[in-house]
């Protein structure tokens, strides 16, 4: 099974109402040299403008982004070209990134590559150590920007570190 850790930035706490701006993905493996960035046009007239700050971007900026069933077909493409196996969407906070992913996938696809399910670094870590008020993001080396592939590279590097340093047992790519 091919991990694929996944982070996005949005303008608004939900998808539909809200757009999805940008994201980015990596493929855990040793290498971490598998990547993916979009950016993607706003599907609605709705956003706040204080979660869109979050990303870095204005929202004309955001209005010239690409159209996001482009994008979301150029993910499913490299998802296919990359995966052997069933890929895994696995995220810091799978409950937020996982809504909008999903929900993109299905909207402008009609189905989505990873399934039906997704994984939580966050609760894959406590359950590791056994601790659930422990926190996993010391493991990261690479900074967290808000720009979607740092972010999602961090979070592979903590994962890789729980695998290498730590005992996790998981088969990646």
């Amino acid at each position: 099974m091919a991990y694929i850790m996944v982070d996005i930035e949005s303008d608004g706490p939900i998808p539909g109402d809200y757009s999805m701006i940008s994201f980015g993905a990596v493929i855990v493996n040793d290498h971490l040299d598998k990547t993916f960035y979009g950016t993607l046009k706003p599907i609605s007239e709705q956003w706040i403008p204080e979660a869109l700050a979050v990303s870095g971007f204005s929202r004309e900026e955001t209005m010239k982004f690409d159209e996001p069933k482009v994008v979301i077909k150029n993910f499913s493409q490299w998802i296919s070209q990359n995966c052997r196996d069933r890929p895994i969407f696995i995220s810091d906070n799978n409950g937020f990134d996982w809504m909008f992913i999903c929900w993109y996938f299905h909207h402008f696809t009609g189905k989505n590559p990873f399934g039906f399910s997704s994984q939580n670094l966050g609760s894959l870590y406590k359950g590791l150590v056994q601790d659930t008020f422990k926190n996993f993001k010391h493991l990261r080396k690479t900074k967290h920007t808000h720009h979607p592939v740092d972010d999602a590279r961090g979070n592979a590097e903590a994962l890789l570190t729980m695998k290498k340093e730590m005992g996790l047992k998981i088969k990646l790519s």
